[in-house]
């Protein structure tokens, strides 16, 4: 429990815990800073803080996610800096609040997660959300929902440096497990989309890790701003499929990344649609194009998640499989047949680890759901 280990770190008892969910984003890939459509779900994974207020402006920090060496930093209030450790998740929450006029004192701090770093489940997102959350209940800031995850966006791309969009802090802040949210990025209209019955979802996580502040997600991400100038439009999720043809006329690999992001943000609407009809297979199919779209036009795949995927996409079990999150890494969603996800999500990731000598690491239906079954 989070506030035992407070209580053994710190020696006192902590004020407030908080908490806040990972996602899986079921369609919907790199279309969220380019003003479109995201389709993602809130997890029973999740980050979970405690947090207990100082008298002075030091702020004292411990993770259990990271090793022992480096579990505990330090900051002054007024004085935070970028270190490139994880001690600036928490700076950029200060800071941030400071920014928008928020008045408290320091305050010590604990963490733990369930949310597998680099694994594509948004475990930065989460990170912000929940701190932001404790320090709303430690501090009593007039905060609400939807300013928690503006706030934590802003606080992952201005002080961490990460060019994420926005819909993992939404997701995070927002969203019920069980429940879509689905996202215009562009109005941060949110709406919910239930998950139809006859299904359910297994996740595995590759195994490679990612890291968005650095590498080629920021390339990627240039490479659009590039291609939307050209077109000439603010964003690309501003054309639609009549404007398919415009694409080809950019230069490689621009006319790719323009149009995974076009047909992704179709895609969205498309199974938003199916999942409320309750057109599974539709639903499948979805998932399989947008992993090929991933692959081959956006390339941020990576061979052996193209292994994890194919495994999965053969299974009797799986009606659709793809790459979620932000590339690179990360993890495999899977469409299952109802009552099927835990088995199946056990075969297949046995096959990866067979075929590619990658371990992977079936994270839902996780240890409690499948001794349920």
């Amino acid at each position: 429990m989070i506030d035992a280990s407070f209580a053994t770190i710190f020696g006192r008892e902590a004020a407030v815990t908080a908490a806040a969910p990972g996602r899986v984003n079921l369609i919907g890939e790199h279309t969220d800073y380019n003003g479109g459509l995201v389709l993602p779900l809130a997890l029973p994974l999740e980050v979970r803080v405690a947090i207990a207020p100082r008298p002075d402006a030091t702020v004292r920090a411990w993770s259990a996610n990271v090793p022992e060496d480096e579990a505990r930093a330090e900051l002054t209030l007024g004085a935070e800096r970028r270190t490139g450790g994880w001690i600036d998740y928490v700076q950029a929450v200060t800071s941030t609040l400071a920014g928008d006029g928020h008045v408290m004192s320091g305050f010590d701090l604990a963490i733990a997660s369930d949310v597998p770093l680099g694994s594509g489940l948004a475990s930065s997102a989460a990170l912000l959300v929940a701190v932001l959350r404790g320090l709303r209940s430690a501090f009593m800031l007039a905060l609400t929902d939807r300013e928690i995850a503006t706030a934590a966006h802003r606080a992952e791309t201005e002080f961490v440096g990460a060019p994420v969009g926005v819909m993992d802090q939404l997701v995070a802040s927002l969203g019920r497990e069980g429940t879509a949210l689905l996202i215009d990025t562009r109005t941060l209209d949110v709406a919910d989309v239930p998950m139809p019955s006859g299904v359910e979802l297994a996740v595995i996580d590759s195994g490679l890790r990612h890291q968005h502040a650095t590498g080629d997600y920021r390339v990627r991400r240039d490479e659009c701003m590039r291609a939307a100038a050209r077109l000439a439009v603010p964003y690309l999720c501003a054309l639609g499929r009549r404007d398919l043809p415009r694409l080809a006329t950019l230069p490689a690999p621009l006319s790719g990344r323009a149009r995974h992001v076009v047909t992704e943000h179709l895609r969205v609407a498309e199974a938003a649609e199916a999942m409320r009809a309750g057109d599974v297979e539709t639903l499948g199919r979805l998932w399989l194009a947008s992993h090929a779209s991933e692959r081959d036009d956006f390339e941020v795949s990576l061979p052996a998640i193209d292994t994890l995927v194919d495994l999965a996409a053969a299974d009797a079990a799986v009606l659709g499989a793809r790459l979620t999150g932000g590339g690179f890494g990360g993890s495999v969603i899977l469409l299952c047949r109802a009552g099927e996800a835990a088995e199946a999500a056990i075969r297949v990731q046995r096959a990866y680890q067979t075929k590619t000598g990658h371990a992977g690491r079936v994270l839902l239906p996780g240890e409690t759901e499948r001794q349920r079954r």
